[in-house]
């Protein structure tokens, strides 16, 4: 399921992002996202969408009343559109879809770094450096702890995935040994 809304979220994030950026207008777009998918994680929200029988206009007038005149009307039309079209539970992977597409556009790219251990700002930086060398962006990371790697670290940047943690190692060993 998770990989279908992936799916249908992409070509609504593509046409916004398309929009967005022909009208020089990515962060607020991003804003905008960001507002619709904390209304559609409140449960109240989260009800009145699912409750049979609702009418899909009510639902975006109300999120567009909500705003209180902070959308455009270019984002209300995507509130309108996305409610029509029973998507307003996928505005979460739609606002994500368009994050990757916004900073590619600007040559960045997110990476998860999972360590054993905590990592300081030095190694960070480090690792940022020899990604930016590798692929030719401005890397921003996030890093989070795994004690199960043991040591070393395992990295995500967009399909590249990189392990090098003791964990990986051994699993690798693992199924050497095996075959």
């Amino acid at each position: 399921m998770a990989q279908e809304a992936t799916t249908i979220a992409r070509p609504y994030a593509e046409a916004v992002f398309a929009l967005a950026k022909e009208d020089s207008m990515l962060d607020q777009w991003s804003e905008m996202l960001d507002y619709v998918v904390s209304l559609m994680q409140d449960s109240t929200m989260q009800r009145l969408v699912n409750e049979p029988g609702q009418i899909k206009s009510q639902i975006a007038e109300l999120i567009i009343d909500i705003g209180d005149g902070k959308l455009t009307s270019k984002e209300q039309n995507l509130v309108r559109l996305l409610a029509e079209n029973e998507r307003l539970e996928i505005v979460s992977g739609i606002a994500q879809r368009y994050e990757v597409l916004k900073n590619r556009e600007r040559g960045v790219l997110d990476v998860d770094v999972t360590s054993a251990f905590p990592l300081d700002e030095a190694q960070q930086q480090s690792i940022a450096a020899v990604l930016k060398s590798k692929l030719g962006r401005d890397i921003r990371i996030t890093s989070s702890e795994e004690p199960a790697l043991i040591g070393g670290v395992l990295i995500h940047a967009g399909d590249l995935v990189i392990d090098s943690s003791v964990q990986g190692q051994l699993n690798k060993l693992a199924n050497e040994l095996e075959n």
